[in-house]
């Protein structure tokens, strides 16, 4: 018993001076609607078609092959010829007020 009671003593004033981190998730690539990314199945062609040349593609990976294209706000993967999924680049924000 005395040593849960040493161990509360000990771990106690840690968890009081503990910060709280706030992080925007909401707020990245505000610019970008995530709707007008490709959609998972659409074909790489159609992509192509819609956003055109990307700025950097990867060379498949694996089985099956998994192919990203990135573009400058955001990466398509692919497995074979049609999109897996879509997403959006960090952008960096302003950095948060510290409350005083």
């Amino acid at each position: 018993m005395q040593r849960l009671a040493l161990l509360l003593a000990l771990l106690a004033p840690g968890a009081l001076l503990a910060d709280t981190l706030t992080i925007p998730v909401g707020s990245q690539g505000a610019d970008i609607d995530v709707a007008s990314l490709p959609h998972k199945g659409e074909s790489k062609r159609a992509v192509l078609e819609r956003f055109g040349l990307a700025d950097e593609e990867h060379a498949p990976i694996g089985k099956p092959p998994i192919t990203r294209w990135d573009y400058r706000d955001f990466s398509v993967y692919f497995e074979y010829d049609h999109v897996l999924d879509s997403v959006r680049h960090h952008q960096p924000g302003q950095p948060a007020k510290e409350q005083q």
